[in-house]
């Protein structure tokens, strides 16, 4: 029985070719260390979601530069001429100045210049033309608001909301990549762990063998630890691919300059997982500032107050519609070119009574359908918005106490399996001190280590949860530093 197991077990290639390249192929801890600082910088300045978030508010200011372009000056001229036979009809001509003002009304100046046989008599002038300075100016429907400044309002609300959209692009982008990082780390103290584990299997298995050998145990005894041995260098494969494709991942985060993707470098390695001096406890009222901060800042609440402004300034629209069309048109007309009203006689009082041009228009519908029922919409989307405003600030709300919860609960998670590991580790310790004295076996010590290891992996999985509980509970208050 003895030369049966004990020769083939000494034998083995996996004992020594196969254990220590592969214990050797476990992080150092000399490596550089890349901090979610580094990556969180990376992230906002140069991942293209970032950058492409950040030309909403670009985007946003073209649409307000837009919308100002209804208020820019336009010059005008037309010419009409008819010849026929020799004969010449009519030259008439027209040019003009317009300028919009803010508050509705008109400012124009121009020259007329209508000669000819067949000239419309509305338009003939003297063969020196026409020049007149004049205003438009809307009484009713116009006066207070038209498109042109509803435009402008709309469109200044919309950089509210493109902030706020960018904001929360980026947040969730930053929000996502902290979480990853943090499995990165777990994923790294796993295998640094594990491979720890696997190094102390090896040490055992080569010790019970020269023991078995020496007839000190028996060849059993030898099965055992190359058992264990080997079910822990497979868990340590397992963990070593997790690591690899955690790092893949916090890869894709990475982009240079030229907009290129970056990978992380081999000898890289995370920040630790928060030690119990970061395991700290939340003040008594800090839950309620963060609440009442995410009630300011939150991307959610800001963008749908930036739509309720731009219903606002809609329904302020639909409401002068309902308003009469009466404008006022007033041109004072002078002979020649140009218009001078410097002049005293263009300022006098027979000369305004007697040198103007004058029109009045008046329109009304008499149901007021279409502008009721547009108002009536209008009404009804400030409802719904104004529903899903307060449905989204209690759920902001108790998302920061969810968190905050999870924070607090953690903790004390985190300080129970700190106790819990140092007793597995009094365990582990008396199990090799009786296993040295001969009153115990490999089984039992084993057993005790992986109970050891098991703990370990769990407090740095707590570890790594604790670290990106801190992360969502900045996030649900609005933002990520």
């Amino acid at each position: 029985m003895f030369a049966l197991l004990a020769g083939p077990v000494a034998a083995q290639p996996v004992a020594r070719p196969a254990v220590r390249p592969t214990l050797s192929a476990a992080p150092a801890d000399s490596g550089q260390v890349f901090s979610l600082n580094d990556l969180l910088t990376y992230v906002a300045l140069r991942h293209p979601v970032a950058r492409q978030a950040g030309l909403l508010p670009e985007r946003a200011l073209q649409e307000v530069r837009y919308a100002r372009g209804m208020f820019d000056p336009t010059a005008a001229s037309k010419y009409y001429g008819k010849t026929f036979g020799g004969k010449e009809y009519f030259h008439d001509w027209d040019s003009q100045l317009r300028v919009p003002l803010w508050f509705g009304a008109d400012v124009k100046a121009g020259f007329d210049r209508g000669v000819g046989t067949y000239i419309n008599p509305e338009s003939q002038t003297s063969p020196a033309g026409l020049s007149y300075l004049g205003l438009s100016v809307p009484l009713a429907q116009g006066l207070l608001i038209d498109e042109r400044r509803a435009a402008v309002r709309q469109a200044q609300a919309l950089q509210g909301l493109a902030e706020a959209e960018r904001r929360g692009a980026l947040n969730k982008l930053l929000l996502q990549a902290a979480k990853d990082y943090w499995d990165w780390s777990l994923n790294y103290q796993r295998l640094r762990l594990l491979d720890r584990n696997a190094g102390l299997a090896n040490v055992r298995f080569e010790a019970v063998r020269q023991r078995v050998i020496f007839g000190d145990l028996a060849a059993i005894d030898s099965v055992e630890a190359l058992t264990e041995l080997q079910n822990r260098l497979a868990t340590l494969s397992q963990a070593r691919v997790q690591f690899r494709n955690s790092t893949l991942l916090l890869s894709n985060y990475l982009w240079d300059e030229q907009q290129q993707p970056r990978e992380l470098p081999a000898a890289t390695r995370p920040q630790l997982l928060p030690g119990p001096a970061d395991w700290r406890a939340l003040p008594p009222d800090s839950v309620a500032q963060l609440s009442q901060l995410a009630q300011q800042i939150h991307p959610e609440l800001q963008k749908s107050r930036a739509k309720l402004s731009q219903l606002g300034v809609e329904r302020r629209l639909l409401t002068n519609k309902l308003l009469p069309k009466l404008s006022v048109d007033y041109n004072l007309l002078q002979a020649g070119q140009p218009f001078n009203p410097e002049k005293p006689a263009s300022l006098s009082g027979a000369y305004l009574q007697n040198n103007y041009k004058l029109g009045v228009s008046f329109a009304y519908p008499l149901l007021l359908r279409q502008e009721r029922a547009k108002l009536q919409l209008n009404r009804l989307k400030q409802q719904e918005l104004q529903f899903d405003l307060q449905q989204d600030t209690r759920e902001i709300e108790t998302g920061v106490r969810t968190v905050a919860n999870e924070w607090e609960a953690l903790r004390e998670q985190l300080t129970l399996q700190e106790q819990v590991v140092r007793n597995a580790e009094r365990l582990r310790t008396g199990e090799q001190i009786r296993f040295e004295n001969g009153e115990s076996s490999v089984f039992l010590i084993n057993s005790r280590e992986a109970t050891l290891v098991s703990a370990r992996v769990k407090l740095a999985e707590l570890q790594a949860k604790y670290a990106q509980t801190q992360a969502t509970l900045r996030w649900a208050a609005g933002g990520i530093e």
